[in-house]
């Protein structure tokens, strides 16, 4: 009786023509990476967000999350690149992100608002009918968001982008088709955009390379009266493009504390 080896072999000769390699499995590749600004985070990740892919960053408020992704767009932008912020629940500081070392001037600010009404392709407007009821449906702040974001990704030249859901509801967020985020990951491969997700939990589940689950560690005070700042406590939730040894153990948790503009922290 031939070997398993053998027969391994026999069974892709036959199938080399019509799918070669088929038994061969995928070689391990890198992915190009860029620095989030914090270099615990970026021992983290094994060099930062990765480039042209989705990263998720989730964990409950004051976790963490905003001041994690306006240091990266610090980083970003005063490299003189342009970014963008997906405000979906209207809650963006552009004063905390100043502090933090954000260009105002490189970055698109998309502010997502709930509207009375709705203009159709021609430019008419529809207004709520009567006793409140609406005549056509209105545009919540979740569709202004993934709409900008698709738009955003589509037409290029953005080096980073970051969709803040955090102020939106579990409930909500897991409703986004799955096919939306695919069509993200792809016109981010395509374009070489970093889109950064900001939630309170992970939404692009397979479609995401990376994923940081942040929690509030402590407060920095001196003289137990006055707040100079927090410490965080961030981990890998997932990351599909590690480099290293397959099957290597998950790395410890990385802590980083926020001694500036702290403002923007506390409503993270």
């Amino acid at each position: 009786m031939p070997s398993a080896a053998a027969l391994r072999i026999e069974i892709e000769r036959a199938l080399d023509r019509r799918f070669p390699a088929a038994l061969t499995p995928v070689p391990r590749t890198l992915c190009e990476t860029t620095t989030t600004g914090i270099p615990e985070l970026d021992a983290l990740l094994d060099g930062g967000f990765p480039v042209g892919a989705i990263s998720e960053v989730t964990g409950p408020q004051s976790s963490g999350r905003t001041g994690l992704a306006l240091s990266f767009l610090a980083q970003q932008t005063q490299d003189e690149r342009v970014c963008a912020w997906v405000d979906a629940g209207d809650a963006f500081d552009p004063e905390s992100a100043a502090a933090s070392g954000v260009s105002l001037r490189q970055l698109l600010w998309v502010r997502c608002r709930n509207s009375s009404t709705v203009s159709e392709g021609n430019g008419s407007r529809i207004s709520p009918g009567p006793k409140g009821k609406t005549q056509a449906p209105v545009w919540t702040r979740l569709d202004q968001a993934l709409r900008a974001t698709d738009l955003l990704l589509q037409a290029g030249g953005f080096a980073a982008i970051v969709l803040d859901l955090g102020d939106m509801g579990p409930e909500h967020g897991s409703r986004i088709p799955l096919a939306t985020w695919f069509r993200f990951r792809q016109a981010a491969d395509r374009t070489r955009c970093c889109l950064v997700v900001l939630g309170q939990t992970a939404y692009a589940q397979s479609s995401a390379a990376a994923v940081l689950e942040c929690a509030p560690c402590k407060p920095q005070t001196a003289g137990g009266t006055v707040l100079n700042g927090f410490s965080f406590e961030v981990r890998r939730g997932r990351q599909r493009f590690a480099p290293g040894i397959q099957g290597a153990r998950k790395p410890p948790a990385s802590t980083w504390s926020v001694t500036s503009a702290w403002g923007a922290e506390e409503r993270a």
